[in-house]
């Protein structure tokens, strides 16, 4: 089964139970059943995001120890192409965690993406392919 790319905005959305893309966050991922990825570098984005919530952070936390969000990126592997992905959107500019985003694309070979960051219409991962928001992009 292919596995879905997830991204900071919607574990934020996520979490905060009164924001105004809460329950289509979780009526998507609810529907999906399919495997959620991310990275550290999302993981670490989304805390901060969340610092303000109490127990927002360890909630995101729990959800990798629980395996429903999985961490298969590794940054050792890709730096170079992670750096590579930073310079050629610098002038979006691309997150560090969105580079990583774009090079798990190409390493699990799925564009299937959960975001509401609109810089992921821009982006592109095997150079050429547009990503699948399987949310619409916040506006």
């Amino acid at each position: 089964m292919r596995p879905v790319l997830l991204d900071a905005s919607v574990i934020v959305a996520l979490l905060q139970r009164g924001g105004g893309r809460h329950d289509e966050c979780v009526d998507t991922v609810f529907n999906l059943r399919r495997p959620l990825v991310t990275c550290e570098a999302v993981i670490s984005e989304s805390c901060y995001l969340l610092r303000r919530f109490s127990g927002a952070s360890e909630a995101v936390v729990a959800n990798v120890e629980r395996g429903e969000f999985e961490v298969p990126f590794n940054f050792s592997a890709g730096v170079s192409a992670v750096m590579a992905l930073m310079r050629k959107y610098r002038d979006v500019p691309a997150s560090f965690a969105d580079a990583c985003l774009v090079q798990m694309a190409d390493q699990l070979d799925t564009g299937d993406i959960l975001t509401l960051d609109s810089d992921f219409v821009t982006y592109r991962w095997r150079k050429t392919r547009p990503f699948e928001m399987l949310i619409a992009p916040a506006r």
